[in-house]
């Protein structure tokens, strides 16, 4: 690896013992032992670090929102977060949080069923959509426990997303591509972000995996050659940007680098390798990708860090925002899933999980408990910084280490056991049910958000009657759906 900074003599030793702390087994915290090389030792460390991460999520109690963390995060985190905690049960086979965790996700799924919550309406984008998808597919393909029938399920609620975000495609700027936010009044509508489109790549690159539908995979494909035609993925660097502004046609690219875009598009591609029977095209473009990730190790350690605002230094001081403060956790779990569906690829990215996860856990000794993950990495100890995305990035990054021994993502003639609906996300009226979330709770809940949706409402309308890019006529051309009800 080349060096990415220059370092001081002192901070050289502080590399070279976390490079030795990456390369053994056994790591310890105070009250976490972490043996990488020991799948008990590493189901106990995640379980420490997940009961950390449920320490913020007050959702289950009365006068608070089911299925929102509490803190100041944005909405999509949440969803993010529950992502993790799928994978969590998965891999370790702890219940604790199952009900939390169902009951969580389907409060939130909005009147349509699509995650288009009305009092998220103010701040809602693609890619916050995207990431409560990503979760509901992450549901179906673990066999994670179903909703009741009353409720929408899983695999629905993945085409869902899916559904709503390939409907505003916007051919009309840029030559395609999605807008990051939703709706016209918000800040940021006029800029194409890559996650928002790496998202609906890695979404539909699952959704052909798991139903076998190539109209799927069509439109990952679709995504692909428009992100390396505009420049968002380097077509012969691979480095993944973060997008551009419509006002200039997408032709000034904002160029910097986040672990999070990089990780969703190497997910996507290797579902795609593994869908295509490991066609050489995909696996080209997955080869391609893991030949840039050398920007987000640090030195030689094979310790991830986000170079974009972390500080290669030992100051515990970040300039990472609220919502970059968990992209890590990303990188972490889609690392794991890519060597899931492109084992070849685990020769190089279990080590960099092994060497991340023993520099992670060696963070989580801060805080009253004792067992608080940090920020950074790179520090060998708490850097005083804590939240909700510490706990994610530390967790994710470990529970991965057992998904070389785990088996699979599912898919519906696996053993897949989720219902899909391909008319959610389309704008087809469907009648909202009740979930198995006591009715105390639940209005509890809504007086605290029923201001908030009320005076959305108009600006909601407003933006339905804005023009939806590729419009309704086009549906049928992409709407050729499975339904697996």
């Amino acid at each position: 690896m080349k060096n990415i900074v220059t370092m001081t003599n002192d901070f050289a030793f502080m590399s070279l013992v976390l490079a030795i702390i990456g390369s053994i087994n056994l790591c310890y915290a105070s009250g976490i032992t972490l043996d990488i090389s020991s799948d008990d030792s590493i189901k106990s460390a995640c379980t420490t670090i997940a009961s950390g991460l449920m320490n913020y999520y007050h959702g289950n109690e009365a006068g608070y929102i089911p299925g929102i963390f509490s803190g100041n995060y944005y909405w999509w985190e949440s969803g993010a977060a529950w992502g993790s905690m799928i994978d969590y049960w998965y891999y370790t086979g702890d219940d604790t949080w199952v009900d939390d965790m169902v009951n969580g996700l389907i409060f939130q799924v909005g009147s349509d069923w699509d995650f288009m919550p009305a009092n998220e309406t103010s701040s809602l984008g693609n890619d916050d959509q995207a990431f409560w998808g990503i979760a509901a597919m992450a549901a179906a393909e673990r066999n994670f426990t179903n909703p009741s029938s009353d409720d929408p399920q899983w695999l629905a609620l993945a085409q869902a997303v899916f559904n709503s975000i390939a409907l505003v495609w916007d051919s009309a700027t840029c030559d395609g591509g999605v807008r990051w936010q939703k709706f016209v009044f918000n800040s940021g509508y006029d800029y194409k972000n890559t996650i928002s489109n790496g998202l609906l790549l890695q979404l539909g690159a699952r959704l052909a995996r798991y139903t076998a539908n190539d109209t799927y995979a069509q439109w990952a494909e679709k995504v692909w050659d428009w992100e390396t035609e505009v420049g968002f993925i380097d077509s012969s660097t691979y480095a993944v940007y973060d997008g551009a502004s419509i006002d200039e046609q997408c032709t000034k690219l904002n160029k910097i680098q986040w672990t999070y875009n990089f990780a969703v598009h190497l997910a996507g591609c290797a579902y795609m390798y593994d869908y295509t029977n490991q066609s050489s095209t995909w696996k080209t473009r997955l080869d391609g990708l893991i030949s840039s990730l050398e920007v987000f190790l640090y030195q030689d350690t094979n310790i991830v860090y986000e170079p974009a605002c972390e500080p290669s230094s030992t100051s515990g001081s970040t300039n990472c925002n609220i919502d970059q403060q968990s992209f890590k956790a990303y990188f972490g779990r889609f690392l794991g899933l890519t060597m899931q569906v492109a084992p070849y690829t685990k020769a190089t990215l279990l080590p960099i999980l092994q060497a991340s996860s023993a520099a992670a856990v060696s963070t989580c000794n801060g805080g009253s408990d004792g067992v608080t993950c940090g920020f950074s990495w790179l520090v060998g100890t708490y850097d005083g910084n804590y939240g909700l995305g510490e706990q994610m990035a530390a967790l994710e990054v470990t529970q991965n280490l057992l998904s070389v021994s785990a088996d699979a993502p599912y898919t519906a003639s696996s053993g897949g056991s989720s219902k899909g609906d391909p008319s959610l996300g389309t704008g087809a009226k469907i009648s909202y049910k009740a979930s198995n979330i006591a009715t105390k709770d639940r209005v509890g809940a809504w007086i605290i958000t029923f201001l908030i949706s009320a005076s959305m409402t108009l600006l909601c309308i407003w933006s339905l009657l804005e023009p939806k890019f590729e419009g309704t006529s086009n549906l049928k051309e992409w709407i050729r759906l499975d339904d697996l009800s």
